[in-house]
């Protein structure tokens, strides 16, 4: 029996963690072009792309840091390169949407909704920082909520479309999903959707298996065949998570902005590393990760000769 090609997505920095919790976490453009090519390499078909100031590795949503990277990274992988429209919580939409508008990439990421968004719970374990923008990183999301109102994903989603940009769908409960549907139903949305749901951040959907079920079961009610269902589970839960969902045929995203671990208290050492053992899974199953190409053909992208980097 032929194997379904599951599609693995690398987030590879992202702007949850900051750089005092792991020398590992790409910062720079080269250390972000070093660790995309490797997570290729060792098998994503999908990186996941945010840029950080290289001095103080804060999250900055400037087209200008993304630069450096973006060209480099498609000519040395053929992977499909996904941009964030969600950049960080602290920023505003506009600032979050300018990497996307400037490089009309084939894939960028959409929040499907406005919530609480808790990086607190993170001081617990890490306590020494080297900048002082970290701890209040964390500190403030005590009285934080990420803003994507219906109005700001439309937006998002129209501009996208003017640009042959598809959408990440990232769903962080029970509610995006129906807020998907909603968009779905005006014909702003148009399948095949790629819907990430993400499980076990503070603010949204938990990471137990039954909710996992609930998030497959309410896409299959809402989308049919139309959509393409992936998961990401945060820290501890990263491969617990992606193991069921590949067991259920779904796609799995691993990668350093989700979780900075490999094992129980054992720092994971490259985002390469997380692919490789997210491959191994797959593979346990009798389950074949998808080249790039593959990935463009399942999610029907437009093609790297069409982007604007």
């Amino acid at each position: 029996m032929p194997t379904k090609k599951v599609i693995i997505t690398c987030a590879v920095t992202g702007a949850i963690h900051t750089p005092s919790m792991s020398k590992h976490l790409p910062v720079t453009a080269e250390e972000i072009i070093e660790a995309s090519i490797a997570a290729a390499e060792a098998g994503a078909s999908v990186l996941h792309l945010h840029a950080r100031d290289p001095e103080t590795g804060r999250p900055t949503q400037d087209p200008r840091a993304f630069e450096p990277f973006l060209s480099r990274i498609k000519q040395a992988t053929g992977a499909v390169i996904n941009i964030t429209t969600g950049g960080s919580p602290h920023m505003t939409v506009e600032e979050r949407m300018q990497p996307a508008l400037t490089f009309k990439p084939e894939l960028a990421s959409l929040n499907m909704g406005s919530m609480n968004f808790g990086l607190y719970p993170m001081l617990d374990r890490f306590k020494d920082f080297a900048h002082d923008w970290e701890r209040q990183h964390l500190e403030n999301s005590r009285d934080l909520v990420f803003k994507n109102t219906f109005s700001d994903i439309e937006t998002i989603l129209k501009l996208g479309n003017e640009n042959g940009t598809r959408f990440e769908f990232e769903c962080y409960d029970i509610s995006h999903l129906y807020n998907l549907k909603h968009f779905v139903d005006r014909g702003i949305a148009k399948g095949p959707l790629f819907v990430q749901s993400v499980f076990g951040l503070l603010g949204g959907i938990g990471p137990h298996p039954e909710d996992v079920l609930h998030m497959r079961r309410t896409a299959d009610r809402l989308f049919g065949e139309d959509y393409r269902w992936s998961v990401l589970g945060a820290g501890a839960n990263q491969m617990r998570i992606a193991a069921q969902a590949a067991a259920l045929g779904g796609n799995v995203r691993v990668g350093l902005e989700d979780s900075l671990w490999i094992g129980p208290k054992v720092l994971a050492e490259s985002n390469a590393q997380q692919i490789r053992k997210a491959r191994d899974l797959l593979e346990s199953l009798s389950l074949e990760p998808a080249t790039p190409d593959e990935a463009r053909e399942i999610l029907q992208l437009k093609g790297a000769d069409r982007v604007d980097f």
